[in-house]
């Protein structure tokens, strides 16, 4: 008779073999705390494109390795190393942002239960608690100033019970209790992303494109300094190269009799700045006549088409 065990174990990896040879995109995720109701509305919302695997981490690593062996490609060795805790793998068809924002609908409001670890920090506000006098003991063993307000306790000043990434201890499992406060949420947390041979961290999915942007752009300009600096020329430099030679042009011209149409709108401006000033003036009454008004309205005419003092390299 064959063992019934060892049908289902062959049954489980037939059925990941499958899975690795029809996706190229996976997420690993940790499932602490997450009930099984959970999962079905996970496995509904995720369907069909998209499948939730679930299995003991030394069964579903010996499975990978002998499908990578017999395939002859270590794409998904990537995988198998970070089988580690309380994880799953969802296998999927479709944009993994798209499906790490699905799986992140999916949380339930949970108490802080004694020994459980905080998934973040945990902090009572100043005020007045539903707590009767008679519960002051709770507040003392956690070290909370409080007063008794009409009949009530009340915390004198914001206080954290719990930190993020500590065990919760029973005082303070105790007191968030009787006040009803449920502090954590608990949910498929997505850690890793697979893609066709490659795992990155889920953070990577938060960066945006202006981010990207942005460090693209400091990228080029450290190049660009580097180029400059030891004067191995880059494509990043070769505006500032352009720039720095058309400088070293016009002072040399600047200070020779050599001239060209650009370095000659710099030298009347040198020779006589009050001409490319504004002639509008005050406006003074009456008696100036039409041809003071058009000698003055030169200049501003002259100001106007050489405002940017003619710099511009592609002239």
């Amino acid at each position: 008779m064959v063992n019934q065990a060892y049908l289902d174990k062959r049954k489980y990896g037939e059925r990941v073999y499958e899975l690795l040879d029809n996706y190229d995109s996976a997420l690993l995720v940790h499932c602490d705390n997450v009930g099984s109701k959970q999962f079905m509305d996970i496995r509904t919302a995720l369907r069909p494109n998209s499948v939730v695997l679930m299995g003991k981490n030394t069964l579903m690593r010996k499975i990978i390795g002998n499908y990578c062996d017999e395939k002859g490609n270590n794409d998904w060795m990537v995988l198998h190393d970070l089988l580690i805790g309380n994880v799953g793998v969802i296998f999927t068809k479709e944009d993994v942002k798209e499906v790490k924002t699905k799986v992140s609908e999916f949380v339930v409001p949970a108490p802080a239960k004694v020994g459980s670890t905080a998934t973040c920090d945990v902090t009572i506000p100043a005020g007045v608690t539903p707590l009767e006098p008679s519960q002051t003991g709770f507040f003392q063993l956690l070290n909370i100033a409080t007063k008794i307000n009409k009949g009530a306790i009340e915390i004198l000043s914001d206080v954290t019970v719990v930190t993020k990434g500590e065990r919760v201890g029973s005082s303070a499992a105790a007191l968030l209790g009787k006040m009803k406060i449920t502090p954590f949420e608990y949910g498929l947390v997505v850690k890793h992303i697979y893609d066709k041979g490659s795992m990155y961290p889920a953070a990577v999915l938060d960066i945006t494109d202006e981010q990207l942007a942005a460090k693209f752009a400091a990228g080029v300009s450290n190049i660009a300094s580097i180029s400059l600096a030891t004067k191995y020329p880059t494509l990043a430099a070769v505006p500032h190269y352009i720039v720095n030679s058309y400088k070293n042009v016009l002072a040399i011209s600047i200070g020779t009799e050599y001239t060209f149409e650009l370095a000659q709108k710099v030298k009347d401006y040198l020779a006589d700045p009050s001409a490319f000033q504004s002639a509008g003036g005050g406006g003074g009454g009456g008696g100036g006549g039409d041809k003071p008004a058009a000698a003055a309205a030169a200049p501003v005419e002259e100001e106007e088409e050489e405002e940017d003092m003619g710099f511009d390299l592609f002239d």
